[in-house]
């Protein structure tokens, strides 16, 4: 990460914190000799010498050191001809302090020195939070890259070294004992361990890794021991990358701040036109002195405590839940538009669905558990894709393999083995035509419409079955479909798969809107598409042959990006292959968008009564609003704004993400499939039990078939 970056942002909280502290402390003696405070308090015997002179020194020290952030952004904002918050700040504090030292040397009137000082230890303390804001996922981070180990056990010369792990490189090759963190990214090459990545995906649960599985330093090794071969050092680590992410989102401002910054700048006016207003009018009714109190009143009461507020508590608070979710936000202005998007288009291969082959339907004309035995005891001697999914298949429902026997390769057309006395043949229908066996079952026909690969077990020379193959359909993402519907979100697909594979994964998931064949290059036309017909469109995607879409769209967001988070495209980018974070990402945006605008209105309602009441509107009806009322009103004003943020942690992801864990999974006695109840694709009573389907296809054949699959229910 760039250093330069850092030291800015940290030179400025510890800028804020220190000034925040010192006006603080001198705040304390400025209240307690206040005449207006000691006559609230009963604390008129407290008397010293030179007291309104002791007030204003102390006062002038915290309007020169305290307020020098504001004074110099005054001088900013109006050498750039747009005034704001910084404006408004300077603007309060210079009249209350130049009316205050009036009063004392110059002419009778009441002092704003209290007000003035808590004034600007509010403002202080809000721009602390801000800068502090502005770190927080990054300090957060860098914090785990300085407890990362410095050591790490390289394997040379088949002796373990200890040597620092900035002298490791790619191919090195380390060992990591149970309870140490990995010490770099790299892929296992030795052992089985579980590794938990906590504090860098948001997975709460530990993660199996065994050979040929990528790690990511500063995980945390479990109980195994592990070889690693180090794939990416220093600035290539997925820390690294997460840092400069995190970076380019500070940068970004908020558009809900300049939301904040074009109130102040109109409250600016507003406040400067009444206080001139009020001056004048107050001139010919009560005389000068009259006129400047009030003139002054409207410009002190003006200065939004609770607007420079606002915003800093709810963005540090969305900060924090989205980084410690695995959400990583490259944009903030990204991040709250993906609120008003009525459009999510899904890639369907490796976000929708798993990106490798598995096994969807078993059609058996024998026991299912012997056709699974036979196919995959064949399979096992086979490196295809589809061969290990067949024997992956097998072994997740328990079944028992044998040995094969006389293994035989039939290129184009599949495999062969004996099987105990068992002669089996595992192939395409073109192994079926040169056995002479023909199908005429509408359950493979339905097969073949949906666009999915059929193999087929011939034993003995006759057909004891089929197996349907397909990538497939990630569990989650029915529940993810179905929550952005739930939102009001309309749900499209995007894919380069074939129409019959297309309409069955849609139909699956309930999604009544894709785009098939279309190729890489073509699928930003589609989302241009969308917006020209007035939608707002958030695109999902891996993020490899996704690039064009994910610009093209309102809102890019690349799932499940891993190690790879430097995705240049996306805005958003979700670590996890979980297409429920799409989910979460528009509820957290939603909700942190609310909130913000919740503190606006607290923030500028309180302006709204107090600036008229300060001019002395309703002075008339003996109705005013002294300078010490308005002081309080605004703490009010202030507290609620910290109190209204404090809200926005109930909606932390996290607590969401916890409770799907907590939950009792349930099995689809059909395909075995373990899923969440509420993620169920249907639900059936079946003599007096209630029995959940992940599919529309295993609903089907249970009708068809209760017998066969109630006792596995």
């Amino acid at each position: 990460m760039n250093g330069h970056g850092h030291h800015h942002h940290a030179h400025h909280v510890e800028g804020f914190k220190q000034r925040f502290w010192v006006s603080l402390a001198l705040t304390v003696p400025i209240l307690l000799l206040s005449e207006m405070i000691q006559m609230w308090f009963g604390l008129e015997w407290l008397k010293i010498p030179f007291q309104r002179e002791t007030v204003s020194l102390l006062s002038l020290i915290v309007y020169l050191y305290g307020g020098w952030p504001f004074l110099k952004g005054l001088v900013d904002e109006v050498r750039a001809k747009q005034p704001g918050m910084m404006t408004l700040i300077g603007v309060a504090i210079s009249v209350a302090m130049f009316y205050s030292l009036g009063t004392v040397f110059a002419f009778r009137g009441k002092d704003f020195y209290w007000e003035l000082a808590t004034l600007i230890d509010v403002m202080l303390l809000g721009h602390w939070v801000e800068a502090r804001s502005v770190m927080g996922a990054s300090m957060a981070l860098e914090e785990l890259v300085r407890i990362m180990p410095t050591m790490a056990h390289l394997i040379k010369n088949g002796e373990v070294l200890d040597v620092p792990v900035t002298q490791l490189r790619r191919g090195d090759v380390v060992l990591v004992r149970p309870g140490e963190k990995i010490p770099s990214d790299g892929v296992v090459v030795e052992g089985e361990s579980s590794v938990n990545e906590a504090l860098l995906t948001g997975e709460s649960k530990p993660v199996n890794k065994t050979v040929g599985d990528k790690v990511v330093g500063g995980a945390i090794n479990g109980e195994g021991m592990l070889k690693v071969q180090v794939e990416r050092t220093g600035e290539e680590t997925y820390l690294a990358q997460v840092i400069r992410l995190v970076r380019q989102a500070q940068e970004s401002r908020s558009r809900t701040q300049d939301l904040a910054n074009r109130a102040a700048a109109l409250l600016f006016y507003v406040a400067l036109a009444v206080g001139i207003a009020a001056f004048v009018i107050w001139s010919f009714l009560a005389g000068s002195d009259v006129a400047l109190e009030r003139a002054v009143t409207v410009l002190v009461i003006a200065c939004p405590h609770a607007l420079g507020l606002a915003i800093p508590l709810v963005v540090a608070l969305s900060t924090s839940i989205t980084a410690k979710s695995g959400i990583l936000i490259r944009d903030r202005r990204a991040f709250e538009m993906v609120k008003d998007v009525d459009v999510v288009v899904f890639d369907k291969t490796g976000t929708l669905t798993v990106g490798k082959f598995g096994v969807t339907d078993v059609v058996a004309y024998t026991s299912e558990n012997r056709l699974l035995g036979l196919a995959a005891a064949v399979e096992l001697n086979s490196e295809h894709v589809i061969a290990k999914a067949i024997v992956g298949h097998a072994e997740s429902r328990g079944v028992k393999i044998p040995q094969a026997k006389e293994f035989k390769s039939l290129p184009g057309r599949g495999a062969y083995g004996k099987v105990g006395k068992n002669k089996v043949y595992v192939g395409s229908v073109n192994l079926l035509d040169e056995l002479g066996i023909r199908v005429n079952d509408p359950k493979i026909e339905e097969l073949y419409k949906q666009g999915k690969t059929v193999v087929f077990v011939v034993v003995d020379g006759k057909l004891a079955g089929a197996l349907a193959l397909a990538d497939m359909i990630r569990p989650e993402s029915h529940e993810a479909v179905r929550g952005l519907k739930k939102m009001g979100v309309k749900v499209y697909m995007l894919t380069g798969d074939s129409e019959e594979v297309a309409n069955w994964v849609a139909r699956e998931l309930d999604i009544e809107n894709y785009f098939a064949r279309v190729l890489p290059d073509k699928k930003a036309e589609k989302i241009k598409l969308l917006k020209d017909e007035g939608y707002r469109v958030a695109m999902v995607g891996d993020g490899v042959n996704d690039a064009p879409a994910l610009v093209t769209a309102d809102v890019g967001i690349a799932i499940g990006a891993g190690t790879d988070v430097a995705i240049e495209s996306a805005d958003i980018i979700l670590v996890r292959n979980d297409p429920r974070d799409v989910v979460k990402v528009i509820d957290v945006s939603r909700k942190t968008y609310a909130k913000m605008v919740q503190n606006l209105w607290w923030a500028a309602g309180y302006n709204t009564v107090t600036i008229p009441l300060a001019a002395g509107v309703l002075a008339g009806y003996s109705v005013s609003l002294p300078p010490a009322v308005g002081a309080i009103i605004m703490s009010l004003s202030t507290i609620i704004v910290a109190l209204n943020s404090q809200t926005l942690r109930k909606y932390e992801p996290e607590g969401v993400k916890m409770e799907m864990e907590k939950k009792r999974l349930v099995t689809d006695p059909v395909c075995g499939m373990k899923i969440d109840p509420d993620a169920a694709y249907s639900k059936i009573e079946h003599e007096g039990r209630v029995i959940y389907f992940c599919s529309r296809i295993c609903e089907e054949e249970f009708r068809r078939n209760p017998k066969k699959y109630a006792k596995l229910a």
